[in-house]
Order: structure tokens, then sequence, then C-alpha cells
């Protein structure tokens, strides 16, 4: 079916924001992640606020043309509502077939940021770019793979962005012959944030790991914070992988996929600080007004379970001055672990710590 895009613009490149960072082939990484080796194409104080263009990859891949503007006119999407960028980029980056999907802005140095400190990335504003997006299957990939797809084609279902009672919402057909759709409340976040590793491999974009990466926390909405422990001098930041909306687990392999202008502050977190606010800290962990969020991540979803176990009782002993004995017992009886996603490789568990529960 063909949605109604009429009425719709653009956010293409460019901005009046005090700092930018556009996502050209010469600011992006597309199916690597930053490490120590790499130069920053940014560079800011701690506390500064940056304004990043982060760009889908999801009508850019090879097998689905590597052409965005012929990809997503067969779903009737006009020329002017294809990204500038996401065409500059489809064309002029390398991507080797074995590197990941996904296209990352950066890296940003962030001055006085040392190995032990904590990068904080508070999210200030994700803004939409376009009025659509993309949700993916592919074979050897997803929670159920070789099962789905069912034929021998990956399949991209593409998805519209509409107005709704309480915002926006995003809307798919319920089948490929019929004109009736399902509509689902939209929350943009950032799959990827993360920090550059040490040394001179740049990490593949899939699995997420100590330095952030491919998290795909949908808890990373507008409002929220991301801490990640810094690896090299300066933690070379980036972003990417941005979403219109996620389940827990995003089982197809990827969600709602879509490009999004993204306000962040970076800020150093100093060691003896982070110490006292959070203990040692050794994975991402997020912060949310209503939680504090630690994450477990590995390649089987139990051990993944038991990082965040003992990531939360790590917290909640030093937040809180609670006997780990006991902070068992509260995980046990009122937080929630929930699966971040089971599709990167490493696959990606948070607990839900009520930060209410001790206000008194």
């Amino acid at each position: 079916m063909r949605f109604d895009l009429s009425g719709w613009t653009a956010v293409q490149p460019g901005t009046d924001a005090a700092v930018y960072l556009p996502a050209e082939p010469e600011t992006v990484l597309w199916g690597r992640l930053p490490c120590g080796a790499d130069e920053p194409v940014l560079s800011v104080a701690s506390g500064t606020v940056v304004t990043v263009d982060t760009l889908s990859h999801e009508g850019l891949l090879p097998d689905q043309g590597r052409d965005p503007v012929a990809f997503f006119a067969r779903e009737g999407v006009p020329r002017q509502l294809v990204l500038h960028d996401a065409i500059r980029v489809a064309a002029e980056c390398e991507r080797a077939e074995a590197d990941g999907p996904h296209i990352v802005t950066g890296p940003i140095a962030v001055h006085g940021a040392r190995p032990g400190d904590l990068l904080r990335i508070d999210v200030l504003e994700l803004e939409p770019r376009v009025p659509y997006g993309v949700v993916s299957n592919r074979h050897g990939r997803g929670a159920l793979p070789g099962e789905y797809p069912e034929g021998a084609e990956p399949v991209s279902v593409f998805a519209a962005v509409d107005e709704g009672d309480d915002g926006l919402v995003g809307v798919l057909p319920r089948s490929a012959s019929s004109d009736a759709v399902v509509r689902f409340p939209l929350a943009p976040f950032l799959g990827i944030m993360g920090v550059a590793v040490a040394g001179s491999v740049r990490p593949h974009s899939v699995p997420p790991g100590a330095h952030g990466g491919n998290l795909d926390v949908k808890l990373l909405v507008e409002g929220t914070s991301l801490l990640l422990p810094v690896q090299v001098d300066g933690a070379l930041a980036y972003v990417g992988d941005p979403h219109f909306a996620q389940g827990d687990g995003e089982v197809a392999l990827t969600a709602m996929e879509a490009s999004l202008r993204a306000t962040l502050r970076l800020s150093v977190v100093p060691r003896s600080e982070a110490l006292d606010e959070y203990g040692v800290v050794t994975g991402p962990l997020v912060l949310t007004p209503e939680y504090l969020v630690p994450t477990g991540l590995s390649e089987d979803l139990d051990e993944a379970v038991q990082h965040a176990v003992r990531a939360a009782i790590e917290l909640l002993h030093a937040r809180f001055g609670m006997d780990r004995a006991n902070a068992l017992a509260y995980l046990s009886a009122a937080t929630d672990f929930d699966i971040s996603q089971v599709v990167d490789v490493v696959k990606g568990v948070h607990a839900r710590i009520r930060i209410a529960d001790f206000d008194a």
C-alpha cells in the first residue's frame, strides 16, 4: 500500500545550532565503530551541547540497492523527502561486506576525559528527519533465523509517520495485500551511543559491549542519560542507529529505523565522583527520571541476566549503602529485568530500579 506523505518536509543537513556535526562521508563510519587510533571529527569542552545528524542504514544497504532515492520511490516517497546526506553516504562511503550495517556519526573528543572517568551523554532532543521508516528481517538474523523471512529474499516493511491523538504514531500495513494498518506510538531513541575502544582496531558495529555501541535500549529517549566507562583519552564519542520505535527484544532484527537529529550534552564525570555516585561502573548505565538502569551484555542470554544482576547489586551498594544480600532481595521483589535486544550477537538485558523507592 502507499501512504500519503504530502504535507511533510524532511530535515535536511544544516542548522543554526551553536555546535553542529553533520552526517557526511567525512564525519561518519559505515559498519565499524571508532577506536583509539581515530582522529576526532569534532572536539568540545565537557558540558558542551552538540547537535548531531544521524542516518538510518535502511534503504542504503547493498541488498536494498544502495540507492535510497530509488528504494524509497518504490514506496511512494518523493525525492524531496529523501535525505541529501543519505544519498551522499550511500554513493561515497566505503563499507566492506563483512562490516555491520550501521552508520555512526563521530568520533567527538571531549576535553579532559581519561580512562577511569565516565562519559555522560544527556539526550536533550531527538527530532525525526523524515516521516517514514523501515523494519527489516534478513536470513540468519533476528530471533527466528531459518524460519523468517519465509521467502528467499530479505523483507523490508515500510512504515509511515502520522499524527495521533497523543503525538506522532507509526503506521504499517497488516499485510501486503490489504489496506488495513496497525498504529503504534513513536518513542525515538538512538540505538548506538558509545565511546572508542583502546587500540587501533575498529570494532564491528553490531555487537555492543562495555564501550556501549549498539545497545538498542529503548529507554534512551529525550530526557535520559547514558554513562559509559571512558577507554581512551578524549572518550571519542559517537552515535547512530536512529529509531522511531522499538519493542524490547527487537525480534525481527531491526525496529522502526529512521533518521534523527539529536541534541546531546557531553560531559565528563571524573573517576572520584563516579565512584561516589555509582560505584565501579564496568558497562553502560542508563539514567532516566524514574529509573536507574544498569545493563548486562553477553552472547549467552543467561549470562547477560547475571551480569545485569551483579551490576545492579553493585550500584545499590555504592549509591544507597545497601548490603549486597539485601540488594539482591530488593531486586527480586521490586525490579524488572527486561531484554533489550536478542539480535545483535551479544544479547542485552537492562534492570529498571525505581528511584522513588529510595526517596525516604
